[in-house]
């Protein structure tokens, strides 16, 4: 799936999930450091359990992150499937 962020550096967010774990997440843009650490340790945990340590992370002033806009694309996932 592909997910357009806002309110971030990044400009869109790409994952997969298989049998309810969040795998190959890439995101387009932003700070590669932290997007790659943010993707390397959700990768493999079941989706209930990234959204819910992730949701709500803010950046700096701004009211939303990266790690958040990833929370804010599974909870879309969810909502598709």
């Amino acid at each position: 799936m592909r997910f357009k962020t806002s309110g971030v550096c990044s400009s869109a967010i790409d994952f997969d999930v298989v049998d309810n774990k969040v795998t190959n997440v890439r995101f387009v843009g932003g700070c590669s450091g932290n997007t790659q650490g943010v993707a390397a340790l959700i990768e493999g945990m079941d989706i209930d359990e990234a959204i819910k340590r992730i949701s709500g992370i803010r950046c700096g002033f701004r009211p939303t992150s990266c790690p958040d806009q990833l929370s804010l694309a599974l909870k879309a996932y969810k909502e598709q499937s």
